[in-house]
């Protein structure tokens, strides 16, 4: 059928034109140099065809609806192309030699327009042999850059293992936020419920193979993030570990995740040990969407938590985009804890007998043993706007305001740090931490000669404000005041960097070559609290009282105490260079180099690392990958300056708990050295993987990848050590009232194996809509292979201190051994139905006491959502997780507190099931 100029500027949208064809055995040979920003099809395609000199024949219909990658550099034209049509769902089918002709992978009802005499077009049924749909796999079409600079790859085409997490995935979980998100869809990351005590319940930790959260290096749009300024001081996974806290990422605002499960600190700098997970941003010029969701846990219909988030996308200049995105979160508490016994006495006796009051007390005495009370909101934006044929500026940023109150233990009436006239009934002290997190990131990029470059700066800053309420320092007496100022964190981090890369032709093979400088400026700061949350009062009970002479513990109750001692900051300078090298050797091997030199101007010193990757395509179908490096993580500012007075819990040998008052030192204080502390050295890694992906039809993958992770010189918080010489040695170092201390140290070497298969089949049900499913599988085990000796210090003091006790060697391996995610989405009409079923697999819980050991079995965990559009543009959605209300192993209650039934490390937590409900418009 033939159509008038008008007609296909309608229905096909544009018209593709021979620019300076140069005759050649192919239309695909030869270098040229190539400047096409990401653009729809309908754009990016013919100035890809003036660029290369060729036409090019593409099928209409999906033309209006496709958004091509950005093609910038001097590359084969070949190579250029490929890069083009990644992730598009077009491929080449014919190449005469003048004209390339590209059909779709995609069942298309539309024609295939092709170009006529005098630059007409022709609208023409695609022939059936043309659409070879039966050897395109459909599901290879996502397309990464994270892992190989300068280089779209499909995911199966990478050379090292990469998930790629869709914004409708991350949405169907019903999770509100990314790290809840990820923990349901990545086998080999983990995120606890509960990841220690104190302010590590309120920091977002999740890792991937096992390791530290810490360890995986997070980016936003392949930028560098900022870490929190919250160290997981009392945790008991991902101790001592300071993490960048996606949670303050809008999950409107993101297009999808990247999460490469390898190795990287060669290309992407220190931290990435054990992957790197990379944050992309939407990038819509038009549409958007409003989501609201509201849910509350099945049992004591406790932890309301209501969200909305909104996103829309605006057109800037003739090929820019504006996208702004807001969510928002109001999560009320959650509790597991039942009434202590009658018998538990709260009161002090009257005359030898109980208090008339233990009769109508409210036993009820622990609300914090479950979620805490939580409120934030988070902004962003993401911009890119072109400035000239061959220059582009982009912008992204976030901003995030949370407020979150952390519930201490119950001070009982009767206890030694309560005041009657203040609290004649008890309290319970509450930690608020009011966060307050923005990054900033600005850059332009574009070609010179050959190189496309790419210059760039990012500023972030995560500060944590601590009040203590509800509370008293006993040691003041009645005139105690009730809250308290208790101090400040601040975290930030500045840097900037240059990237080049380019294509090129080694031994006729192409060759895309990357390099780059980067600095960083980081700072670290503490500030202390105001003099009455840490001050020793001189108050003791007077006659009368039931301690009559007795002297209460100073400082504010349940608080995390910074005194002026403890203040201070710390700053440092870091400059990086890296070259990295990807050589297609054949259309079937992938070689990979890269190598990276970073310097340090404080203890961390000079490293440099390398990484090598290979990956072979024995047939179409099936191919090897793998790979091997070196790797670092740099001891962090916060975890050589973190100082900190606080209150903290010890299991005795009775399986009761005490209260005890406990310092953490800077590791170059005279108390710390006193300890043996030694300044902190930046830890070392080396890498092996290898795998395999088969993609025997269009509707199936699957890849396999085996790995072993050797972690030396680990930086690990020590047990805390504790006796009468170590409370001699403090108070000499000046250090008083204190039984108690801990450091950072590099004392440990690990070894951490484990395999991750990923697969995917789509299955079309004809009449009854089309089904995908997804598998997911990890198997995770760390040991620890060396301990440091103690230092001399302790070694003198006898062989019952140590620096690092049974439990805290056991917080190294403190998650799932195996971890099986099942998940299936049924599409049908206006009806969807999303289930997932994840089996989070047996792992042990190490007292100091054996006898207080636990083993806490595997779980079965199903999570269910269905969907259906009541509108072209609004959708209504119900759901819940773990809805056959699954808790884990009952570990028996602590007397006194009626709490400490479970395991609260668990990934799927400690409060049963939960169900919710969303409504979502697009615009």
């Amino acid at each position: 059928m033939r159509l008038s100029r008008k007609q296909l500027s309608t229905s096909i949208g544009f018209t593709l034109l021979c620019m300076s064809v140069v005759p050649c055995t192919s239309a695909l040979a030869g270098e040229r140099a190539f400047n096409v920003p990401s653009s729809e099809a309908g754009t990016a395609l013919p100035a890809f065809a003036r660029q290369a000199g060729v036409q090019i024949v593409a099928p209409g219909e999906l033309l209006a609806s496709v958004r091509t990658p950005a093609v910038q550099g001097r590359l084969e034209t070949r190579v250029a192309l490929r890069q083009m049509l990644a992730g598009t769902g077009l491929q080449v089918v014919a190449d005469d030699g003048d004209t390339i002709t590209l059909t779709s992978a995609r069942p298309l009802t539309a024609a295939l327009a092709g170009p006529v005499p005098g630059g007409a077009v022709i609208a023409q049924e695609a022939p059936a042999a043309a659409t070879p749909q039966s050897e395109v796999n459909e599901l290879d079409t996502v397309t990464v850059t994270t892992g190989a600079r300068g280089i779209q790859r499909t995911v199966s085409e990478s050379p090292t293992p990469i998930d790629v997490i869709g914004s409708a995935e991350l949405e169907k979980t019903g999770r509100p936020g990314l790290l809840s998100a990820l923990n349901d869809l990545v086998p080999s990351f983990n995120m606890p419920a509960k990841s220690g005590n104190g302010t590590s319940y309120v920091i977002a930790t999740g890792g991937l193979r096992g390791l530290n959260p810490d360890h995986t290096l997070v980016l936003v749009n392949g930028k560098r993030r900022h870490r929190t300024a919250s160290i997981n001081i009392a945790g008991i996974v991902g101790r001592g570990s300071v993490p960048v806290d996606m949670s303050l990422i809008p999950v409107s605002a993101v297009d999808h995740i990247e999460v490469l499960r390898d190795g990287a600190a060669a290309q992407y700098g220190s931290d990435a040990i054990a992957g790197v997970i990379n944050i992309i941003l939407k990038s819509d010029a038009e549409g958007g969407k409003v989501d609201l969701m509201w849910g509350q846990n099945i049992d004591r219909a406790d932890g309301d938590t209501t969200n909305g988030s909104v996103g829309k996308g605006f057109a800037l200049g003739e090929d820019g985009f504006l996208y702004l995105a807001a969510d928002a979160k109001y999560q009320q508490a959650s509790n597991r804890a039942v009434p202590v016994a009658d018998s538990y006495p709260l009161y002090y006796p009257v005359n030898g007998q109980p208090d008339p009051r233990e009769g109508t007390a409210d036993r009820l005495i622990t609300h914090n043993y479950g979620q805490p009370w939580q409120k934030g909101a988070n902004v962003s934006y993401n911009a890119e706007l072109g400035l000239g044929d061959d220059l582009r500026a982009y912008s992204f940023a976030t901003y995030s305001r949370r407020l979150s109150d952390l519930e201490w233990s119950f001070r009982n009436p009767n206890a030694i740090n309560t005041i009657a006239e203040l609290y004649p009934d008890g309290y319970s002290p509450i930690l608020r931490i009011d966060e307050t997190d923005y990054e900033f990131t600005a850059g332009l990029k574009g070609l010179w000669g050959a190189w496309d470059w790419d210059l760039a700066t990012s500023y972030g800053s995560n500060a944590s404000e601590r009040e203590g309420l509800h509370t008293l320092n006993a040691s003041l007496g009645p005139n105690s005041p009730t809250e308290f100022y208790l101090g400040k964190l601040i975290s930030t981090d500045w840097t900037n960097s240059f990237d080049i890369t380019r294509g090129v032709t080694l031994a006729g093979r192409p060759l895309q070559v990357s390099l780059g400088l980067q600095h960083r400026y980081e700072e670290y700061e503490i500030e202390a609290g105001e003099p009455s949350s840490y001050a020793a009062g001189d108050y003791v009970y007077p006659a009368g009282h039931p301690r009559a002479g007795q002297a209460p513990a100073p400082g504010a109750q349940g608080a995390i105490t910074f005194q002026p001692d403890e203040a201070g900051s710390l700053d440092r300078h870091s400059g990086a260079a890296y070259a990295d090298f990807t050589w297609d050797v054949a259309d079937s091997v992938s070689l990979g180099l890269a190598g990276r030199y970073e310097s340090f101007d404080d203890s961390a010193g000079d490293t440099a690392v390398g990484k090598f990757t290979a990956r072979w395509a024995i047939t179409p179908e099936f191919a090897l990958r793998g790979a091997a490096s070196t790797g670092f993580r740099a001891p962090t500012l916060a975890q050589a300056l973190y100082a900190a007075t606080n209150s903290s819990w010890r299991t005795l040998a009775n399986g009761d708990r005490e209260l005890f008052l406990a310092k953490t030192l800077p590791v170059d204080s005279d108390a710390a050295l006193a300890l043996g502390a030694k300044p902190l050295t930046p830890e070392e890694s080396t890498n092996i993987s290898l795998g395999f992906t088969y993609n025997p039809t269009r509707n199936l993958a699957l890849s396999v990848d085996a790995y072993q992770i050797d972690l030396d010189d680990r930086i690990s918080m020590t047990g805390y050590i504790t006796g009468a010489a170590v409370t001699d040695i403090l108070t000499t170092a000046g250090v008083v009232g204190v039984d108690s201390a801990q450091y950072f140290t590099n004392a440990i070497d690990t070894r951490t194996k484990g395999v991750d298969v990923v697969a995917t089949w789509r299955m079309g049900l004809g009449d009854f809509g089309r089904v995908n499913w997804n598998l997911g599988y990890n198997y995770n085990k760390t040991d620890i292979t060396r301990i440091a000796d103690n230092p001399a210090a302790l070694e003198s003091l006898g062989s019952s201190y140590e620096l690092f006790d049974r439990a805290s060697r056991g917080y190294l391996s403190r998650t799932p051994r195996t971890k099986l995610l099942l998940g299936g989405n049924w599409a049908l009409g206006d009806f969807s139905l999303n289930v997932r079923v994840n089996r989070f697999g047996a792992f042990d819980v190490l007292e100091n006491v054996a006898a207080n050991d636990e083993h806490v079995d595997a779980k079965w965990i199903t999570d269910l959502e269905a969907s259906y559009a009541l509108t072209e543009r609004l959708t209504w959605t119900v759901g819940g997780n773990n809805i056959f209300n699954q808790y884990p192993k009952n570990i028996g209650v602590v007397a006194s507190t009626g709490s400490g039934y479970y395991v609260t490390s668990v990934p799927y937590g400690f409060t049963g099931g939960s169900y919710y409900t969303k409504l979502t418009y697009t615009f």
